[in-house]
């Protein structure tokens, strides 16, 4: 007797000492919260300006162990931001193919797998397996015709399928991983992130009010890396190829037999103050005092006058302007500007230089330019397969991270174009310590870097052979600066420039200490809780769960007596159960309570009472049949057993539905719903019977609603 006196108290108190446990580091956190704002109000109004200090102190450690552990709330509760992430798998599949094997077919796959995969959310390697098959298969193609193997032989289309799969799926886990560390790195406190079909990430960043700094550090890719600029004639010259390519596909004037220099007045109209590019450029310059000749009056023996070559001659300069754009649809879009052996501009009138065609273009060095306007334009050109063909492989054209100019109203901006290897000299992955700081000389922000030995070796080794020379700092494919080597560089320190501001400056610092992602991700969805929504929802939740646990308490109580009240604290102890659970599930990232979350712990009282109203019906009709107390009580929960079964069950079903098809708040009320239903079986059930047994073996009065009194 005494043994099963025992197991009933256990199974009552069991369950709340173990919530107790679980859920003192929520209760916890918020007293230390209360005191830490308190300390830093003694603080700020000079009553105590060691108040937070000696809070850090005394509680820093136990007040930061409890916000790890505690019951962490969603954005719609907390306010903050959220932000959905897709891995770009579409560039991943370009830079793993051979780029000279890139034609028109690949791009067709390329343009129908995006627009599928966008608007179906497949897994993107299957659609692009689908579409190569439908497209690319009939006209003789094959996946080795565009990918390869590295250390494999006998390449097969399955083992070029195995490792473009190990290479979707490696560049989604350590994109997961990478914007982990910079979401630590940043200081955001509870973040939940998590991985949401094949290649997107679901982040929660509760307290961030700031997006354009949180999508800045999100989407930067971090791909560091040191190249060798090319600003020669060979780039100029593959420039004019393609106006020449250009018009003659697209029918033009037919005027690039013409030898010499295209004269100033034959210039883009659209390239509003060229003068002052060159102005502001040559500004930047020690001695730019001297400025030579037009480049048409280089070497004149082995060209003609400028006068007798010009297919313009005699056409009014509207009429040459249109005529030149025309044969130069690419060249006409940028600003070409060239500079003599002391790197100075060579500029009649402070004019950019254009040519009729790749053999007038000079053995120089260029600087180039491009207005911010016409940049798409110009890079949908170079985009294009067969314009690639035309641009010598090694090299590459980038634009600058900033813009070099802005106009007086702020509207245009001008950037430069800088030619570089294609192949860097060195990458970030041997990048180990990254800090922001600021130039001593300048006072500009500035991100100093350390590499490990083998990055210091090779930093040497670029740096002593290409002394007098330009090496670009890229950053995701955009030139940060390009300093000119001075000397040969030991010791593996470097530093990127041209950053507007402190803050960006330290954002670089965070994604460099976090690392590279294989694949750029781009953000598809966000959206911003305001902190008041947060706490105007907090109240509300919390006063509706709270007037619909008055109102079931009161129901209970009134109707059935002594064991509504039983039911009651069944209740309460479900209630607590279910923030306990879902307190670790929340700490290793299975979800946050949110409002939807508090709307299903409120089904879920009513579920609960519902369970002991169906047990306490069943005893109430055998008592009015005549049967004993106990044996009533035996009869009710036994029969009441499968209607209970039956109800929750097909609930847990529909729940677990919801949570595996479900995103968002749908899956948050899923989970509490889920976790109700199970604790329901457990306090139902055994905690209220549990009860009820050890009142009736005390020699309690229970009464169960009916009219008279049973013991």
């Amino acid at each position: 007797m005494k043994n099963k006196q025992l197991r009933r108290w256990l199974l009552i108190l069991s369950p709340l000492v173990a919530a107790a446990v679980i859920l003192w580091p929520t209760v916890d956190a918020y007293l230390l919260e209360q005191e830490e704002s308190q300390a830093l109000h003694q603080a700020l109004h000079g009553k105590d300006s060691s108040a937070l200090k000696a809070f850090e102190n005394a509680k820093g450690e136990r007040y930061r162990t409890a916000k790890m552990n505690r019951v962490k709330l969603g954005l719609d509760l907390r306010g903050g931001m959220y932000v959905m992430m897709e891995v770009a798998v579409d560039t991943l599949l370009r830079e793993t193919a051979a780029r000279e094997t890139i034609d028109e077919t690949f791009e067709a796959v390329m343009k129908a797998t995006h627009a599928q995969a966008e608007s179906s959310g497949d897994d993107y390697l299957d659609v692009f397996y689908a579409n190569f098959d439908r497209i690319a298969r009939p006209k003789g193609k094959s996946l080795i015709s565009y990918f390869d193997v590295p250390g494999v032989q006998d390449v097969t289309d399955e083992k070029v399928k195995e490792r473009l799969r190990e290479d979707v799926d490696g560049a989604i886990d350590q994109a997961l991983e990478v914007i982990r560390q910079r979401i630590d790195k940043f200081g955001v406190s509870e973040p939940n992130i998590t991985k949401q079909g094949s290649r997107r990430i679901v982040l929660e960043l509760p307290g961030v009010n700031n997006e354009k700094e949180m999508r800045q550090l999100l989407s930067t890719t971090a791909r560091l890396e040191f190249k060798l600029v090319r600003n020669n004639a060979d780039i100029v010259k593959a420039l004019y190829r393609i106006d020449a390519y250009l018009a003659k596909s697209n029918g033009g004037s037919k005027t690039d037999t013409a030898i010499a220099a295209v004269d100033s007045t034959a210039k883009d109209t659209s390239m509003k103050d060229t003068s002052a590019v060159a102005a502001k450029s040559d500004k930047k310059k020690k001695d730019t005092t001297a400025v030579a000749a037009d480049t048409s009056k280089k070497d004149t023996s082995k060209t003609a006058s400028a006068d007798s070559a010009d297919p313009y001659k005699g056409l009014k300069d509207e009429e040459k302007a249109k005529r030149y754009q025309k044969d130069h649809q690419l060249t006409s879009l940028i600003q070409v500007f060239p500079l003599d052996q002391e790197g100075r501009f060579i500029s009649k009138d402070g004019n950019p230089s254009y040519f009729f065609n790749e053999s007038q273009v000079p053995e120089l060095e260029y600087v180039m330019y491009i207005p911010s306007k016409l940049y798409a334009k110009f890079m949908s050109i170079l985009d294009r397969a067969d314009i690639k063909k035309l641009i010598p492989a090694d090299l590459q054209l980038l634009r600058s991270a900033k813009p070099e100019f802005v106009s007086k109203d702020l509207k245009d901006t001008t950037f430069a174009m800088w030619c570089v290897l294609r192949n860097a000299e060195l990458t970030g992955e041997y990048v180990t310590d990254a800090r922001a700081s600021s130039d001593p000389m300048t006072n500009l922000p500035v991100v100093m870097m350390e590499m490990d030995q083998e990055g210091a070796e090779k930093w040497a080794d670029v740096t002593g052979k290409n002394i007098k020379k330009k090496v670009a700092i890229v950053l995701d494919d955009q030139v940060y600066s390009a300093p000119v080597v001075q000397n040969k560089i030991a010791g593996g320190s470097s530093q990127i420039t041209g950053m507007d501001s402190p803050e960006e400056a330290r954002l670089l610092e965070i994604v460099l200490k976090a690392g590279a992602l294989k694949a750029p991700v781009k953000i598809v969805e966000e959206r911003v809780v305001g902190p008041s929504l947060g706490e105007d929802s907090i109240r509300r939740g919390l006063m509706g769960m709270g007037i619909a646990f008055l109102l079931v308490i009161l129901f209970m109580g009134l109707y059935y007596s002594t064991a509504g009240m039983v039911a009651n604290f069944a209740v309460i102890i479900n209630v607590l159960l279910i923030l306990a659970i879902l307190t670790p599930l929340v700490i290793s990232g299975g979800g946050t309570l949110t409002l939807p979350g508090i709307a299903g712990i409120i089904l879920t009282i009513g579920m609960a009472v519902d369970a002991n109203i169906l047990v306490f019906e069943r005893i109430r009709e055998e008592l009015l049949r005549g049967r004993g107390f106990r044996n009533a009580v035996d009869e009710g929960f036994s029969k009441a057993l499968s209607a209970i079964v039956d109800s929750n069950v097909t609930t847990f079903l529909t729940g677990l539905i919801l949570f595996l098809l479900g995103t968002g708040p749908v899956q948050g009320f899923a989970l509490t719903l889920m976790i109700g239903i199970v604790t329901t079986f457990f306090t139902a059930i055994l905690v209220s019977r549990a009860m009820i047994e050890l009142m009736i073996s005390n020699g309690k009065e229970i009464n169960f609603g009916q009219p008279t009194t049973m013991a």
